[in-house]
């Protein structure tokens, strides 16, 4: 036995386990990138990551705002018009895991603002998380025990493979959506998955989890879908519904319009409200992964109580919450960002997309997001299977120098589509990531071309000779 294999012994089955996918293609892509990283001066062959989510388009705006309130950082200040006490003071002693009211307020405040303040948010029913990876992690705590199940459409973000399953000991059974109406969920889809679950691997389902918009698809549902979740859960009548809307500021469409929320539905429905649950996160919207900070709202009072001690595992630094609230405070600040930030993120979606037309390649039409999905059926080998996508990738990995992922490693179940993201670099980085898929495609399609020509005479005596020199030996060993 390896001494790997005997230390494992001294460890948890939990931490030892592969429920936490970090086999899958989408982390394994994220390992190549790190061992060979693009930059355009000192390594500009190395590969370009286009499998990461993130928004830098718009840190410029925050960037201008903090050097313009400089006094959001300055914790000299007197905590209080008295001046008995510094706010550095304040900040850096205990933290009451319930988080800092004034920025509850601005953040309940900013997500009714990025929904047309169709709907409101109570920030007493708002849960601080360390980031939206934390927040489903303890709704599935709170909401499911080990063996339970939730249901997600397909595709989904690998990384709910970690989150809901690996320390909870919760199941993910997949509801398999198609591209023949655009991934779309429909009832039929639901009740399949549904009795997959129950029928097929004897599991207790305890809630259905949607992306909105969706990552990968990068499209937002339609209130058909919405009023459809809702339907199931009613009908079902012990499920809960996850709506994780962590991209909801990331929607590019008109700066004043908005998107369905869960939320519309539910104040319409007020006897599901204690069933309904949204995660968010200033990770997509504002662009501040490394903050840290994501929230759950819930209108479940024992689901609230719940999570909000689960979250001092996880707390989000009072100097983060202090500097956030000074932001998310500033309504001029807020309502300018969120229209520039669309605006550059659909120009850079488009910019995508006519790369990719150029090219010959499709994408799902979306309108979210800070990544498309891509259509690359045609480019896979004549079996047109999932190892055939997996070739492929590996040849876009370390060939063209692209880390993007495969749709497999999204649960898709048609092999062929991958995610490619566009707000993590500059727009020569993009271009130049066009520019070395479009020669890829080209030679691919000169092979293929090849392949399929009528061999000419030349070729033809070539085939004769090593025909006749094969058959000689067999014809004298005949004799």
């Amino acid at each position: 036995m390896s001494a790997t294999a005997e230390a494992s012994k001294l460890l948890s089955r939990r931490v030892t386990c592969n429920s936490h996918g970090q086999e899958s293609s989408y982390f394994l892509g994220w390992l190549e990138y790190e061992r060979n990283p693009y930059h355009p001066l000192s390594n500009p062959s190395g590969i370009i990551q286009m499998g990461l989510a993130e928004n830098q388009l718009s840190l410029d705006l925050l960037e201008t705002w903090l050097a313009d309130h400089p006094e959001s950082t300055d914790f000299k200040k007197a905590a209080d018009e008295a001046g008995s006490s510094s706010l550095f003071r304040d900040l850096a002693l205990f933290q009451d895991y319930h988080g800092l009211p004034a920025f509850k307020q601005a953040l309940a405040d900013y997500m009714s603002e990025l929904r047309g303040n169709k709907v409101s948010f109570d920030p007493k029913k708002l849960v601080i998380t360390a980031g939206a990876t934390s927040a489903n992690e303890i709704l599935a705590f709170c909401l499911a025990d080990p063996g339970d199940a939730f249901l997600i459409p397909t595709p989904y973000y690998p990384g709910f493979d970690r989150d809901l399953k690996w320390r909870t000991g919760a199941n993910i059974v997949p509801i398999h959506c198609s591209s023949s109406n655009g991934f779309r969920i429909t009832r039929h889809a639901l009740e399949q998955a549904y009795k997959h679950a129950v029928v097929k691997r004897k599991l207790r389902v305890k809630g259905v989890l949607v992306t909105n918009p969706s990552n990968p698809l990068g499209t937002t549902m339609s209130p058909d879908e919405l009023r459809t979740l809702a339907d199931f859960i009613e009908d079902k009548k012990s499920l809960h519904l996850i709506c994780d809307e962590i991209y909801y500021g990331t929607s590019f469409l008109s700066p004043g319009s908005f998107i369905s929320s869960i939320k519309q539905v539910v104040d319409g429905r007020p006897h599901l409200s204690d069933h309904v649950h949204i995660v968010c996160s200033l990770s997509k919207d504002l662009g501040l992964p490394g903050f840290r900070v994501g929230a759950i709202y819930s209108d479940n009072e024992l689901v609230a109580a719940a999570a909000t001690k689960m979250s001092s595992f996880g707390l989000v630094s009072s100097q983060t919450q202090h500097l956030l609230s000074a932001m998310l405070g500033d309504g001029d600040f807020r309502r300018s960002y969120t229209a520039e930030n669309k605006r550059r993120l659909r120009e850079r979606q488009r910019r995508l997309v006519e790369g990719l037309r150029n090219t010959g390649i499709e994408c799902l039409e979306s309108n979210a997001g800070l990544f498309c999905w891509v259509d690359m059926r045609h480019l896979l080998a004549k079996t047109g299977c999932f190892q055939a996508e997996m070739e492929l990738w590996k040849k876009i990995v370390y060939d063209v120098g692209l880390n993007i992922s495969p749709g497999s490693s999204c649960h898709c179940s048609e092999p062929g589509w991958f995610r490619l993201c566009f707000a993590n670099m500059t727009e020569a980085t993009l271009d130049l990531a066009m520019h070395r898929l479009r020669d890829f495609v080209e030679r691919d399609e000169a092979i293929r071309r090849s392949h399929r020509r009528p061999p000419g005479p030349a070729i033809i005596a070539r085939w004769v000779r090593r025909l006749s020199s094969k058959r000689r030996p067999l014809m004298q060993l005949s004799r």
